[in-house]
């Protein structure tokens, strides 16, 4: 696959996964100097590992959760929470990832995330 492919199905991909507002606000925001970052996660983030096979869609969200609360990461855990539910995890599903970061990551890091979540969840559902 060459960049042009990869930039192509790594759109679609995030596209899928985030939902075009998101995507929209993100192109629209780019600009001379964010620009080859917004090409570089496109192409590899969403076209080269989000696109691989190895996982389906639901257990890669799983994983980003629980690394990105790991890290504390809450803007970031925010949207990811969106897409978990955009690819199929419930809000209880979601529970379950950060229950797992608690006991592997710690408390305060799991805390931090079921705050960050609960909102998404709320605003979410209406």
């Amino acid at each position: 696959m060459n960049d042009d492919e990869r930039r192509e199905s790594g759109m679609t991909v995030r596209r899928q996964v985030l939902g075009d507002s998101h995507v929209d606000r993100a192109i629209a925001a780019t600009d001379e100097f964010t620009a080859d970052f917004q090409d570089f996660i496109t192409r590899y983030a969403w076209g080269e590992v989000w696109s691989r096979p190895g996982l389906d869609r639901r257990t890669r969200s799983c994983i980003t959760l629980a690394v990105l609360a790991t890290l504390h990461h809450d803007d970031e855990l925010a949207m990811h929470v969106r897409a978990a539910l955009r690819n199929g995890l419930s809000p209880q599903e979601v529970a379950e990832v950060l229950l797992q970061v608690g006991v592997y990551a710690g408390v305060p890091a799991a805390n931090r995330a079921f705050t960050v979540a609960r909102e998404i969840l709320r605003q979410e559902a209406g």
